[in-house]
């Protein structure tokens, strides 16, 4: 899968969008400043940077310098300031895109796919069991079947897949697929849908070995 390091010193933007972008099925990795974020590209592999402006550790403008300059990544700023200067200064530096805050979250999420699509980081697949999910044509396929899965469905699956081996609470589900697709999301709708997903991707939706259930507490994915 995907993956995009975050660059944000607000806390609340952060959790916020690694939530939304898990359950677009990306990993996110974040970090608060530019000598943290040199640190972990050093480290592991991106294929994204979402970087804010405006940091406490560091500067946004130097650190995309740095970042195209030791790793020639895609870059994104994240900005409240929309002014002409700040936004020539990033393309001058070398970014792919620009968006300013406060900014919709499904205008982020195209704005990362035209990148990704335009500097030849395409999608990669995922397998969960013999179900095999695609999450830059956003399809799940098993035994060469497409599932045909809806929305919420869709992002179900992905945040199981970002958080397998985890053991999630229906609590945890509800928060990363409120509101989906204009879907209203309560209780009983998260147990419909749980059980919708697994007769479409286990081979007996009555004994299921993908979608675990942990009584007391929720679902775990460890295929």
């Amino acid at each position: 899968m995907l993956k995009i390091l975050l660059v944000e010193d607000d806390k609340t933007i952060v959790a916020n969008l690694t939530e939304y972008l898990n359950g677009a099925g990306y990993i996110v990795r974040s970090v608060s400043g530019q000598a943290a974020a040199m640190a972990v590209l050093a480290e592991e592999k991106a294929d994204l940077v979402l970087l804010d402006v405006s940091l406490a550790e560091g500067n946004g403008f130097s650190a995309c310098r740095a970042i195209k300059s030791e790793f020639d990544l895609p870059v994104i700023f994240l900005t409240a300031s929309g002014d002409e200067y700040s936004t020539v200064t990033g393309f001058d530096l070398g970014a792919d895109d620009y968006i300013p805050k406060p900014f919709r979250p499904r205008e982020l999420l195209s704005r990362i796919k035209n990148v990704l699509r335009l500097t030849g980081s395409t999608g990669k697949t995922v397998k969960l069991g013999d179900v095999v999910v695609d999450t830059e044509k956003g399809t799940a396929v098993k035994n060469n079947r497409d599932l045909f899965l809806s929305a919420l469905e869709y992002r179900l699956l992905l945040f199981f897949i970002n958080n397998r081996g985890i053991v999630l609470t229906r609590e945890r589900l509800l928060d990363a697929i409120w509101d989906v697709a204009g879907e209203y999301v309560n209780d009983n709708t998260l147990t419909v849908y749980i059980k919708r997903l697994r007769e479409k991707i286990e081979d007996d939706s009555t004994d299921p070995k993908i979608i675990l259930t942990v009584r007391g507490t929720g679902y775990k994915v460890d295929a």
